[in-house]
């Protein structure tokens, strides 16, 4: 049985004929149909990446694409004289992206023709189907969530930093201070489920049990009054990281259960887990209940369990944990905490509510001195 190929994660658009009208070289003037802007901009909110890959001058057709006002929704372009399929390899590199996610659009019969031959993963498209590839399946993604819909603005900010990084001159710990990072951890809401799901299913090394909550699971425990489901977003000055972690916490008279936390290795370098951790042992001190964790170790989470251990999560049999009851899943550990107030992050601002008050709205946690 043949297996459905994944939805395309990036568009990459020829330009001349395809993405406007008329050749930039030869005709000076090109216009941009209407059909092909509203495609653009439709993929775009639905999470979908666009390049380009076309030969021209790159100065020229850039700035064109920017007179049209479509240059900001193109990431790593590549505009300039050589082959096609080596363009489409680049863009697709650069972006870690599998080839069979990638599609390629334009004009020239024999163009996609050498695309098919040398990257026969890829999917090809004549020009004149650019308004119709939004009615598409395979353009057509199951779930769009909020990151989805700010994905190239992700991946642009992404771009940003790493480019700073990398002319940076000085140690890792100041440059994370210059990015004015900021880590969010609110109370989630329907809006952020799909993205969570997302997280439990497909984060391994951040994750403390490997165990996949379903969308209607965790739709369920927010309306459940005796759960926190929590969100963790990040931020720095070069734009948004988007929904980065989830953390699920279940309440009982004397003690928390910590049921699940999983961070998004992107923020692995920004010690996100550890400060999750800390926080909620500092809300837990706060409300004078235990902290039980589940943990599952597996040959990929080591860091995760490192991150546990540090922050003092040990195998105590604690008489709170009778409240817990046994572990859900085979192979999960009980860990236990005995917690204490705790001071806030240095390295970013943190704001948070407070979870002993179910009304609370966020307040800023960073550099807090425990009373």
């Amino acid at each position: 049985m043949s297996q459905t190929p994944p939805t395309v994660k990036c568009l990459v658009w020829d330009l001349d004929n395809t993405l406007w009208r008329g050749t930039l070289l030869e005709d000076g003037e090109v216009t941009l149909p209407d059909e092909v802007r509203e495609t653009i901009a439709t993929l775009d909110a639905r999470g979908i990446l666009q390049s380009v890959a076309s030969r021209n001058d790159h100065e020229h057709a850039w700035a064109r694409l920017v007179e049209l006002g479509v240059a900001d929704y193109f990431v790593v372009p590549q505009i300039g004289w050589g082959r096609k399929p080596d363009s489409i390899r680049a863009i697709a590199d650069e972006l870690q992206f599998a080839l069979n996610t990638i599609a390629f659009i334009d004009d020239q019969p024999t163009e996609l023709a050498e695309i098919g031959h040398r990257l026969p993963e890829v999917r090809c498209y004549l020009a004149d189907q650019a308004g119709t590839l939004t009615g598409l399946p395979e353009f057509s993604p199951a779930a769009v969530t909020v990151d989805s819909r700010r994905r190239r603005q992700m991946y642009q900010a992404k771009f940003r930093r790493d480019t700073a990084r990398e002319g940076f001159q000085g140690p890792d710990e100041e440059f994370l201070r210059s990015l004015e990072l900021e880590m969010v951890i609110d109370r989630a809401r329907d809006e952020d489920i799909s993205r969570l799901e997302e997280l439990t299913l497909r984060t391994s090394q951040m994750n403390a049990t490997g165990v996949h909550y379903s969308d209607a699971t965790l739709r369920g425990l927010l309306d459940d009054p005796r759960h926190e489901v929590l969100v963790v977003s990040m931020t720095d000055r070069f734009g948004p990281h988007g929904a980065v972690g989830v953390a699920l916490l279940a309440r009982h008279p004397g003690v928390w259960h910590l049921k699940l936390l999983a961070t998004s290795c992107r923020v692995v370098s920004f010690g996100a887990g550890a400060i999750i951790l800390r926080w909620i042992g500092d809300q837990a001190a706060r409300a004078g209940v235990h902290l039980a964790a589940d943990f599952r170790p597996t040959n990929r989470n080591r860091i995760m369990e490192v991150a546990y251990r540090f922050a003092g999560f040990a195998d105590d049999g604690c008489a709170c944990l009778a409240d817990v009851g046994p572990a859900g899943e085979e192979g999960v550990q009980l860990l236990h905490l005995r917690p204490e107030r705790a001071c806030g992050p240095t390295s970013l601002r943190l704001r948070a509510p407070a979870l002993d008050d179910a009304d609370t709205g966020l307040r800023d946690w960073s550099e807090v001195v425990p009373a």
